[in-house]
């Protein structure tokens, strides 16, 4: 019988073992050591900045960030609101508040204008933004090429969340070098993993320093134990730096991969009247994750039957992030919105992507699209 298909499996194999055991065999078990910092030039050098700090999480690397940029208490940070919870709660560790900013409907995200119309009516109600967070939806980069002035003219430095988005690029520059300071996810899902992990990259030096200070637990550097500020246990082990260290030198072709199964989703839906593509014409997508628009009026069906449809064949997909504003949790956040990504989440759905799904696995997931198409 054939096995459950996910969304995104990690995609690991004799490489990354080797690279295990020599970690291992090495003796540098303890959370920090010479992978740990050899992975950290690695990284760095893919996106193009000056330094990087490997952290426990993406959501660490996002709360570091925004600490080292002095968010906290009285201020706001804009967030988008098409995004995976973490974005948000990183704002929140910090004592500032999230608002929340729709996307453009046919990338998903941020939508640049709308950001400026709220940067100007954040200001002229005295609110204190202490930054902008874009998030690199589904492994697209925000077009910073519009975005980025327009925040360097109001003052505010910017967040990138590229978390999703190792790997892509925006005009020929890497995600992760955009914003005064990035964070990427390694989590086991994402396009490449350290099982779990993240880093804080930056062209700021002193600003990377000051992650790594907080990461570890702020601890002042005399003999003792002293510490003047609170801190955070959030420092990337050794062992999984060494599993990040080899997926890094497969992540180019783990993207090829994932582009090709895009290639294959973008001919199969292409005859489909109300299907579409998200973020299909951005060239340099990592293309993390595939997702489809439907328009059930002009399709006939639904992407909610169609993901229900390929879950009864053991076939997983994901509906597109609920937006934040629509989180019970953040009932009361500012927002300003469109009702784009309130759309999105109605009408995306995620489908299987990952670089370890072989052939075979495609064609099954392509012959029950093909099914269901077929008893519509």
């Amino acid at each position: 019988m054939a096995g459950r298909i996910f969304l995104s499996a990690p995609d690991v194999g004799s490489l990354e073992e080797s690279y295990l055991l020599g970690a291992l065999r090495s003796g540098w078990v303890a959370p920090v050591g010479p992978d740990l910092d050899a992975f950290e030039r690695e990284v760095a050098a893919r996106a193009g900045v000056a330094a990087a700090v490997g952290v426990s999480s993406g959501t660490a690397a996002l709360h570091l960030a925004l600490l080292a940029l002095g968010v906290g208490r009285g201020q706001v940070v804009v967030v988008p609101t098409l995004t995976f919870a973490a974005s948000a709660n990183a704002v929140v560790y910090t004592g500032a508040e999230p608002v929340f900013v729709d996307c453009d409907p046919q990338t998903g995200n941020l939508d640049v204008p709308l950001l400026l119309d709220t940067l100007d009516r954040l200001g002229a109600h005295g609110r204190r933004v202490g930054a902008v967070m874009t998030v690199d939806l589904f492994g697209g980069c925000v077009d910073y090429t519009a975005l980025l002035p327009a925040c360097a003219a109001a003052g505010v430095p910017v967040v990138e969340d590229a978390a999703e988005a190792l790997g892509a690029t925006h005009h020929d520059r890497a995600a992760g070098s955009f914003g005064r300071v990035a964070a990427f996810s390694f989590n086991g899902n994402k396009i490449m993993t350290t099982s779990g992990g993240g880093m804080v990259v930056s062209d700021d030096v002193g600003l990377i320093g000051r992650c790594r200070h907080l990461a570890t637990q702020a601890r002042e550097p005399v003999p003792h134990y002293e510490h003047v500020e609170i801190g955070y246990n959030y420092r990337l082990s050794n062992l999984l730096a060494a599993l990040g260290r080899a997926q890094l030198h497969r992540l180019d072709a783990m993207i090829a991969r994932r582009r090709h199964l895009r290639e294959r989703y973008a001919k199969l839906f292409a005859p489909i009247p109300g299907v579409r593509l998200l973020n299909e014409a951005d060239t340099g997508s990592n293309c993390w994750l595939t997702t489809i628009v439907v328009d059930p009026e002009r399709a006939g069906w639904s992407a909610t039957e169609l993901g229900r449809w390929l879950a009864s064949v053991d076939i997983e997909t994901r509906p597109v992030w609920k937006p934040m504003h629509l989180q019970p949790v953040f009932a009361r956040a500012a927002r300003f919105v469109t009702g784009a990504a309130e759309d999105l989440f109605t009408h995306g759905l995620n489908l299987p992507s990952g670089s370890a799904l072989t052939d075979a696995e495609m064609d099954r997931v392509e012959g029950a699209v093909v099914r269901f198409l077929e008893h519509r």
